[in-house]
């Protein structure tokens, strides 16, 4: 994402960020709760007369348990391979998450519509591995991947979560007769326990908000935002539109980071654009 970006080239040091990354996905997590609530109050607080009870809210539990594996798994990755072979392989989470819809939704997918899945995936990899370029640094070209057996077992796994956390929270969402916004408190109360218990675990209480800075802060908002509107996407929609908004962005993506950070556009960018292009075509055009 952007702001991740953003962090990264403006807060590194020695390859590392200044901040905890479980403060962060925390504080993401809290922050969704509280615009979820405001939502909520707002919008919705006619509709809080209907009957729901914890068995509405238990389901999300299993959700907020998926999403904090992934979190924490996207930490621990990092010790088994490079940050561009987590980028680049991590688009497989596409498949991943298309043949768990298809399975577990009951969702027939034909040959035209996994053609298309195939091109998001090729052009997620070309744009994550190349698609921008600070010609202060190596070219694209140069970098080399590197990924160990645990590594590869991880990411396996990290798209298999990540698949199947997508899918179970959509299945709930259109199951229950809800507020969009009440389920979402649900699932970040949930969230917000287990990512807070997650974070004493793993790091000090004292520093919590150590390193913290503006771009800390535009990461914990535009992530939140960004899972309040897929929420959406998942509720109204489905996941397979939720996979082609993501790999949409990039070019969002790719804009912002040419105006802030001076970044090049590459031939990868190109070519990652005209192959998401072809998947749009190829899934929702006409037969």
């Amino acid at each position: 994402m952007f702001f991740e970006k953003a962090v990264s080239a403006r807060h590194a040091d020695n390859g590392k960020i200044p901040f905890s990354a479980s403060s962060v996905v925390v504080l993401i997590e809290l922050t969704k709760l509280v615009f979820s609530l405001g939502f909520l109050l707002i919008w919705d607080w006619k509709q809080l007369r209907l009957s729901f009870s914890w068995q509405h809210a238990t389901p999300f539990a299993l959700s907020a348990l998926l999403y904090a594996a992934n979190n924490n798994l996207v930490v621990h990755m990092q010790l088994f391979m490079d940050p561009s072979t987590y980028q680049v392989l991590s688009n497989l989470k596409i498949g991943s998450t298309a043949l768990l819809y298809s399975m577990l939704l009951h969702q027939r997918l034909t040959p035209r519509k996994w053609a298309a899945l195939l091109l998001l995936t090729a052009a997620g990899a070309l744009y994550t591995y190349g698609g921008l370029q600070d010609v202060q640094r190596s070219p694209a070209s140069d970098m080399e991947l590197h990924i160990t057996p645990v590594g590869l077992l991880l990411i396996s796994l990290y798209c298999l979560i990540s698949g199947l956390s997508a899918v179970y929270t959509e299945a709930i969402l259109k199951s229950q007769d809800l507020p969009l916004n009440l389920q979402n408190l649900f699932l970040y109360f949930f969230g917000v326990l287990l990512n807070v218990a997650l974070h004493l675990l793993s790091a000090p209480v004292t520093g919590f908000l150590e390193g913290f800075s503006l771009w800390a802060l535009l990461v914990i908002v535009s992530q939140a935002l960004n899972g309040l509107i897929m929420s959406v996407v998942m509720k109204h929609s489905n996941n397979i539109t939720r996979l082609f908004v993501i790999s949409s962005s990039v070019m969002v993506n790719a804009l912002l980071s040419v105006l802030l950070f001076s970044l090049h556009l590459t031939g990868f960018f190109f070519l990652s654009v005209l192959l998401i292009g072809l998947a749009v075509h190829l899934y929702y055009g006409a037969r």
